[in-house]
Order: structure tokens, then C-alpha cells, then sequence
């Protein structure tokens, strides 16, 4: 799998890094807000410019004088995009002018072996591009007046930055990327647990709830497969987040799971599986996402784990399988990757129709369709017209003589013949037509 080339967008707090990513990439994956220091962890956004691909590595806002221990691990995530970058775009905010914090962070990138482009961000109309001028100071070259809000000069810009990538190979088509998002409230461990399957430290753990603001991808190879492994936000109600910056956060882990083959929901093992945690779960299923329950911190618990599968059972439709894992210790870490590309083969594989239709045959046999005023209902021909998740429509003689309980029993008999705990199910009766 060739590696497709990154552009790091560096830059001091609140310079519009977020809002310049989401211009030059097309879309709005970035959390951009007027609040500084919103963007911590390292976000890859796919980018596309004369025929040329390239990764935008949006980072958070980089201010040496701060020490704090959130600012020095964001410092830290930043550095490391500079670092495997193949070109650094250095943002300022024309507007303010040189700062010291540009200069320092401009001293930094001089010795750097790859081609930095300094970009003047925020020169709203053409008559404010002598504002640029003043970050010839950084002394990296000629600054480039942009605009991020009204997309004043980016397309000069992405000319500059396809021009300094030059003639990169193509991308090695390695088969459909499984993605995996991994959900569930703040500060469960996903991040920790992202971190520990990578084998590295890709995103930004704190025990200060709500640190991952943006949905991470990352890409890997997993036993020979390309699968997407997504870091996400704490899922919270959304009458708790409303007005805030956590509001947008909450909306792109929520659209994670929606673009997902596999939710890796995260709980605590030392509070057990919560309602919340319940309804991420729910989240994913209408989603028609495949999903798996992780407890994690399972080295300081002695949580039930018989209890915690009877309540998933109890209150899941999916009845997805629960796995404990230590993302400290590193217990069961490995297995919970290829458990979910297993899982997402299962939800994309198609069920023959003479087999489907025996499975049927032996339902019948084993326990009867419900009857109304003498009449049966009757099950003649089932069939999947669809994948990822499974739909199946089924052949019968009267919608009128279905009850939930007997299509509940229905489904649950198909997870366990096929192996579909945990993968959405969509189960169609259609009358018989009458041929005239």
C-alpha cells in the first residue's frame, strides 16, 4: 500500500487552520469554532487538485510558551505531522500581523528538510493582501494571502502545494477499506484503546473527559486487509452539549457511524454496560451499522461479564457479542480488530437463496406462524435483495397475520444460523401477488 503524500497545516491558536483545511478539502470535517485551541489531535482530510491526491493533515494550534500538559501533548501531535509531512503549510493570521509565536514556531520549521509555504490567512478582500507582507519576516519565503472564509486565493495555493509535491506514484488500489469507528460516552478509553491497537500514540489521551473533538481516521493493515480506524467524541445527549463546541463534535461522531462498516462501542468495565452506552449501540443499529462492545479497563473490575451479556441481550435487537479488553494492559487488544473486519464480512456476505429458503422451511416446522379467525400465516419464498446490513424479503400470504413476537423469533433463529450477532437485519414480508 503505497503511502498517498501529507501536507501539515501548522500554525500558532485560532490562525483558521480548521476553516483552511475544510476550504482546501471541500467540506466542513474539520470543528472549526472562535474558541482557540478546538482542533487537538492530528486529522487526516482527503484532498484532490489537477488529478493530484494528497492528505491534509489539519493539527491543533501550536503556542511553545503554554506548558500545560493538554497544550504540550497537542504540540507533540502537531510536531509528528511535521515530521512525516511531504510539504508544511505555516498559517498566520495576516490580520494580527508577525507575532512572537509565529516567529518561534517559524525558527523551528527553517531547518526542516521538507518545503514549508507560509500562507497569510484571512485577507478577506484583495485590497487587504498588502497585510501579508509583514510575514516575509518568518523569513521562509513569499507569504500567500488566502482567505479560508471566502476562498480568496486558495486555488493559487493548492497550486503551489501540488507543484512542490511533484510527480508522487499513484495510489496501489488495495481492495475497499473496512472502516471502523470507535464510539461511546467520554472518557471510556477510546482514545487509549485507539492508541494501543495502532501500537502508537496517534491521538491525544487525557483524563479530562471530552479531549477528542474531531472523528480521527487513521488507515492500517490489518492480516492483509486496509481498514479505516476512526477515534470519535464522547456520544453524549444532545440536550448536554447544545450550544457548544461539543455540539458540532457530537454531529461527526454521529456521522462516523453512519459511514461506518463496524461501531467498536467502548464501555467501562468498572461501571458495567450503561444506558448510554446502550445507546450508542442503538445509534449504530439505526445507522445500519455492524456492531461489537468492547469493556474496556477490564484490569481494575470484577464487573459480571455474564450479567453485562444477558443485559446486551435483553435490551439489544443486534444482540452484539461483548469482549473484555485492558487498553493499559493491552488484554485482548489484538483481537478486536480482525474481530470487527470479521464482522463486517458477515454483514456484507449474501445468504443463498436455497439455503435461506430451507432455513425457513425449518422455522415453520419448529414452531408455527401465528393464525387469526382460522387463518395461518403462510411463508412461500424468501430471498436477500440486499447487503450491508442484510435485507431478506420474504413471500407471504397476509401482512395482517404477523406478530411482532413471531418475526422477533424469526430474525433471532436467522443471527444464530448465520452468525449475525451484532449486524443489522432487515426483514421484508411482501404479499404474494395474485396472478390474474
Amino acid at each position: 500500500m503505497s503511502r498517498v503524500p501529507a501536507v501539515a497545516v501548522v500554525g500558532f491558536p485560532n490562525v483558521g487552520k480548521s476553516a483552511l483545511v475544510n476550504r482546501l478539502a471541500g467540506g466542513r470535517e474539520a470543528v472549526t469554532d472562535a474558541e482557540p485551541g478546538v482542533t487537538r489531535d492530528r486529522k487526516r482530510l482527503r484532498c484532490e487538485w489537477n488529478g493530484v491526491r494528497f492528505d491534509l493533515v489539519d493539527t491543533g494550534g501550536i503556542d511553545l510558551d503554554d506548558q500545560a500538559e493538554l497544550a504540550r501533548d497537542v504540540q507533540r501531535q502537531a510536531r509528528l505531522a511535521m515530521e512525516e509531512a511531504d510539504v508544511v503549510l505555516l498559517v498566520a493570521d495576516a490580520r494580527a500581523g508577525l507575532r512572537a509565536g509565529d516567529a518561534e514556531l517559524a525558527a523551528t520549521l527553517r531547518g526542516a528538510s521538507n518545503p514549508v509555504l507560509v500562507v497569510a490567512n484571512k485577507v478577506d478582500r484583495p485590497v487587504d493582501e498588502p497585510l501579508a507582507s509583514e510575514l516575509h519576516g518568518l523569513g521562509l519565503g513569499e507569504p500567500l494571502p488566502v482567505s479560508a472564509t471566502h476562498g480568496l486565493g486558495t486555488g493559487d495555493l493548492l497550486d503551489r502545494i501540488v507543484a512542490l509535491l511533484g510527480d508522487r506514484p499513484a495510489r496501489e488500489e488495495a481492495g475497499e477499506a473496512v472502516r471502523i469507528a470507535v464510539v461511546g460516552r467520554p472518557n471510556v478509553g477510546k482514545s487509549s484503546l485507539v492508541n494501543a491497537m495502532l501500537g502508537a500514540e496517534r491521538v491525544i489521551v487525557s483524563e479530562r473527559a471530552g479531549t477528542t473533538r474531531d472523528a480521527i481516521d487513521t488507515e492500517l493493515e490489518v492480516e492483509g486487509r486496509l481498514a479505516i480506524l476512526v477515534d470519535t467524541a464522547g456520544l453524549r445527549r444532545r440536550s448536554k452539549v447544545a450550544g457548544t463546541v461539543d455540539h458540532y463534535a457530537q454531529l461527526r461522531s454521529e456521522r462516523a457511524v453512519e459511514r461506518a462498516d463496524v461501531a467498536l462501542v467502548v464501555c467501562d468495565a468498572t461501571e458495567g454496560v450503561t444506558a448510554e452506552d446502550l445507546r450508542a449501540a442503538e445509534l449504530a443499529m439505526r445507522a445500519g451499522c455492524a456492531t461489537l462492545l468492547a469493556l474496556n479497563k477490564w484490569d481494575v473490575t470484577a464487573t459480571d461479564i455474564d450479567d453485562a451479556r444477558a443485559r446486551v441481550v435483553r435490551k439489544l435487537r443486534l444482540r452484539p457479542e461483548v469482549v473484555t479488553c485492558s487498553a493499559l494492559r493491552g488484554r485482548n487488544v489484538a483481537t478486536l480488530l480482525p474481530k470487527a473486519i470479521g464482522l463486517a464480512d458477515r454483514a456484507a456476505e449474501r445468504i443463498p437463496t436455497p439455503e435461506l429458503n430451507r432455513f425457513v422451511a425449518d422455522v415453520v416446522a419448529a414452531s408455527s406462524p401465528p393464525a387469526r379467525r382460522g387463518k395461518r400465516l403462510r411463508l412461500y419464498y424468501a430471498a436477500q435483495v440486499g447487503e450491508r446490513p442484510p435485507r431478506i424479503a420474504i413471500q407471504i400470504n397476509d401482512r395482517r397475520l404477523i406478530s411482532r413476537a413471531w418475526a422477533f423469533y424469526l430474525e433471532n433463529r436467522l443471527r444464530e444460523e448465520h452468525d449475525l450477532q451484532g449486524v443489522p437485519l432487515v426483514i421484508d414480508f411482501v404479499p404474494k401477488r395474485r396472478s390474474k
